[in-house]
């Protein structure tokens, strides 16, 4: 009966003694691969943008400039013009007013809850292959397009640090609403997913 308990009283330090070698492991030299990033490398990595818009770089932009970007910078040719009838996602709702955000198409100008959103993915992401190419005013002017193609903010509205964040956007207080969980209660109305 005293060797069914050897295994055990040596197979318990070996498993704890790898766990703790494993952990020294990882903390050892890097032998030359890595290094530290630097504080200007951070910086350049760290771009998100959040709601208040802090992070946001000086510029400018209203929907008239933003047209012209639109069309010089090529997203018509994904999105269509006005943000219709491309190959790539729709950037205008076909559906009218009174329709309630959420039956209306997944159109991030709709649905972000911040307008800075729709800052930050332009900025990230478009044009798609040359990401990060466009200059903050070219940023700012679709995001004032995009958000006046889909009656947000009115044409003649300058985008800028201070105002963008200001933008009231359309699906309001409605993103992050909880609702009451009961068990195999059906899905909210309207909820599309």
């Amino acid at each position: 009966m005293g060797s069914l308990n050897l295994p055990r009283v040596v197979t318990i330090p070996l498993l704890l003694g790898s766990l703790l070698g494993s952990t020294a492991f990882a903390q050892s030299p890097t032998y030359g691969v890595g290094r530290t990033p630097t504080a200007e490398e951070l910086r350049r990595m760290d771009i998100s943008i959040g709601p208040t818009g802090e992070e946001l770089p000086p510029g400018r932009g209203s929907a008239k400039e933003g047209a012209q970007v639109y069309v010089q910078k090529g997203c018509v040719g994904c999105h269509g013009a006005a943000g219709v009838g491309g190959l790539a996602p729709i950037l205008q709702s076909k559906k009218g007013a009174d329709v309630p955000v959420w039956k209306k198409e997944r159109i991030v100008p709709l649905r972000a809850p911040h307008a800075t959103i729709v800052w930050d993915f332009i900025n990230r992401g478009m044009p798609v292959g040359l990401e990060g190419t466009l200059t903050p005013d070219e940023v700012y002017s679709l995001t004032a397009y995009l958000l006046f193609i889909n009656k947000v903010i009115p044409e003649d509205q300058v985008l800028d640090k201070q105002s963008l964040p200001k933008v009231k956007m359309p699906i309001g207080d409605e993103y992050g609403k909880p609702h009451h969980f009961r068990l195999n209660a059906p899905r909210l109305e309207g909820y599309p997913y």
